[in-house]
């Protein structure tokens, strides 16, 4: 199986894994999902001049887009980790996890903050810890998922 076609698959499950760990938080304490990744594909859409519609349909088709997003950045950074590591010798799953997850979590949260829809600075650690656990399940899976395939 080709590198980036084994990235792409342990990215898709470590992007289950993240959703799991993130709907099972929001399960846990009662709280909400983040209305950020919406923000961030309504901006994007409106700054390339793509129509969402108006009213509880554009709401909805940001909320899908957003989403859709997050999707998107799990299984291409897996399949640029397929590439480092057809290029570099393989990290433990223990220490590419954790990279990983910080990439992934700078990935996802780097257009938020770019276009000042949250500032990291101003979360606190209960806003830090809902953030990493996630992402963190996302590496360690991610790179178990390709040690696995490899």
């Amino acid at each position: 199986m080709h590198a980036i076609t084994k990235g792409l698959l342990a990215g898709a499950a470590g992007t289950l894994a993240l959703d799991l760990a993130s709907y099972g938080d929001m399960l846990l304490r009662g709280r909400s999902s983040s209305g950020l990744p919406a923000q961030v594909a309504e901006r994007l859409a409106d700054r390339a001049g793509l129509p969402l519609g108006d009213g509880e349909a554009r709401d909805n088709r940001a909320q899908a887009a957003g989403a859709m997003l997050g999707y998107v950045t799990g299984v291409a950074a897996g399949a640029a980790y397929g590439l480092l590591r057809q290029r570099r010798p393989a990290l433990p799953v223990l220490a590419a996890g954790p990279l990983l997850g910080a990439a992934v979590m700078a990935g996802a949260n780097g257009p938020s903050v770019a276009l000042r829809l949250t500032d990291p600075t101003t979360w606190d650690l209960t806003s830090w810890v809902s953030d990493i656990v996630p992402h963190l399940a996302y590496g360690l899976t991610t790179a178990a998922a390709y040690r696995a395939l490899d």
